[in-house]
């Protein structure tokens, strides 16, 4: 569900719509739309499933195998990522413009490509790391949402 916590919050977004394990927020300071994609969680063990990326130094999990996004994440011992990143969870969102959606927040993960047809960078938020993916929807018709 996306529903919030009652309380009003100068900083949460208001709801606007969601689908089937997509939660759309908007954020109206700056005019984007946040769709929730999954929760990466890091560990040190091995998980079955696990899907290398060499390039980037670690595994993670199908979060499209389980209807709450969750992506567990193994990082390498030579993974140039921060520990942030490494140690806490993240939540990640689709966003349409994601050089748009960086301006004015802390990147500690500068945009690249995981994978053909994604490009993903990291901010922090709060002290936890959010991740944000601009996905094109052209070249990766497996990651579109259901409708």
């Amino acid at each position: 569900s996306c529903q919030r916590a009652s309380a009003p919050r100068k900083h949460r977004p208001p709801v606007v719509g969601d689908t089937p394990r997509r939660c759309e927020i908007h954020d109206s300071d700056k005019g984007v739309r946040l769709r929730f994609d999954h929760i990466g969680i890091p560990t040190t063990t091995e998980f079955d499933g696990e899907i290398p990326l060499p390039h980037l130094r670690m595994t993670v999990s199908d979060h499209l195998n389980n209807p709450f996004g969750i992506q567990w994440q193994r990082y390498w011992n030579d993974s140039p990522v921060p520990e942030l990143v490494k140690t806490v969870a993240h939540v990640a969102f689709e966003v349409d413009d994601l050089q748009e959606t960086l301006r004015g927040h802390h990147v500690i993960i500068e945009p690249n490509s995981p994978s053909p047809g994604v490009m993903v960078a990291f901010v922090e938020v709060n002290g936890a790391p959010v991740e944000l993916m601009q996905i094109d929807h052209a070249i990766r018709p497996d990651l579109i949402p259901d409708a």
